[in-house]
């Protein structure tokens, strides 16, 4: 199954259904980036809204980019605010957004079903003002390592997605390679049991 007919079809059940590593990118994404402050922002990949709504708590502008129109739609319907524009994008392609546009770029859970980051990371680079923040919020390498990847149920079993391993050390040489430094490097684990694989990292890069 393409990964855009499986967004497609998640949409329904996206803020449904239980997902550990949804929810915990949630308390990754607020928890990180209330400590930074940002006016114009493009939120990458960001299906039905989830994390639009506390990001206006501080942006006066979002640019929402997602190529799923199932999830626009749904974000559509729970966020009325004139402050965000939602586009149908596939972000590997070019986003038609001005350069030197934002103070915060980011991403939750896309980048694993991108083989080649740095289309992306060139792009942010790009649309970054200088000083702008890239956060990056991902499926931990080492819980792709033993296997897990992005999946959903429906009422013929779960669905699984295609994805793309990427290392953190390849995430930090990208970046670095379009200009970007890496501040802040956080695992984030099930109910902060450290002594479990870490479900999530959290990166913020500095252009």
């Amino acid at each position: 199954m393409s990964i855009k007919k499986a967004y497609n079809d998640w949409a329904e059940g996206y803020d449904i259904n239980s997902n550990k590593t949804i929810d915990l990118d949630k308390k990754a994404s607020m928890e990180t980036l209330r400590n930074f402050n940002f006016s114009k922002v493009i939120e990458l990949g960001c299906g039905t809204g989830k994390n639009t709504a506390f990001l206006l708590e501080k942006a006066d502008e979002i640019i929402a980019l997602d190529f799923s129109e199932n999830m626009l739609a749904k974000a559509k319907e729970k966020i009325k605010d004139e402050r965000v524009v939602f586009k149908k994008r596939d972000i590997t392609t070019s986003w038609n957004i001005k350069n030197d546009f934002a103070d915060l770029v980011t991403c939750s859970l896309i980048l694993e079903h991108i083989k080649d980051l740095n289309l992306v990371f060139k792009q942010v680079s790009e649309t970054l003002k200088n000083d702008g923040i890239f956060f990056v919020s991902e499926l931990h390498p080492f819980k792709q390592y033993s296997g897990s990847k992005a999946r959903y149920e429906t009422e013929e079993g779960t669905q699984e997605l295609e994805t793309h391993v990427h290392h953190i050390s390849e995430y930090i040489a990208v970046a670095e390679k379009n200009g970007l430094k890496l501040m802040e490097l956080k695992e984030w684990f099930d109910e902060d049991n450290k002594s479990e694989i870490p479900r999530l990292i959290g990166l913020v890069f500095q252009n």
